[in-house]
């Protein structure tokens, strides 16, 4: 099972050292989301499609969607920066706003595939939006550990 906890860190410098916390961004005393198989590259990709109302190409292509920020070749865990324009989407969503994108979301192939519900869907949003205004309010950014 492919652990992706989702956290906010001051910067890129800070969201790598969780590289060096046995455990990574929970041990870290950061503010983290804890979650299964929501890769941050494909399925955070489709989400920023579905929120933002743009192609999931043009979603994979923004700024800092699904960037590796630790060395690949020192392997996984790896830190994955997620883009501000899904921060912001998430951020300034709705309840309404994100029940809908999470029945959407929920009927891709990647998140379909594994089984995962409109119900899990609701709750890894709201989860995530939480998180992303928290991260606003501070001045900061969202990041996933993404233990293979």
């Amino acid at each position: 099972m492919t652990l992706c906890d989702y956290f906010a860190a001051a910067d890129d410098q800070a969201a790598v050292a969780v590289l060096d916390i046995p455990g990574g961004p929970g041990q870290a005393e950061l503010d983290v989301v804890f979650l299964k198989n929501i890769d941050p590259v494909v399925a955070i990709a489709q989400l920023e499609a579905v929120m933002t109302g743009c192609s999931y190409e043009e979603a994979s292509r923004r700024p800092r969607s699904g960037q590796v920020l630790s060395e690949p070749e020192d392997g996984p865990p790896f830190v994955v920066s997620l883009s501000d324009s899904l921060i912001d989407a998430l951020g300034t969503a709705t309840q309404d706003d994100l029940v809908r994108s999470a029945e959407t979301w929920s009927a891709t192939d990647e998140l379909r595939q594994m089984g995962i519900s409109i119900e899990d869907t609701t709750t890894v949003l709201k989860s995530l939006a939480g998180l992303a205004e928290r991260a606003q309010g501070s001045g900061q950014r969202l990041y996933c550990w993404w233990a293979l």
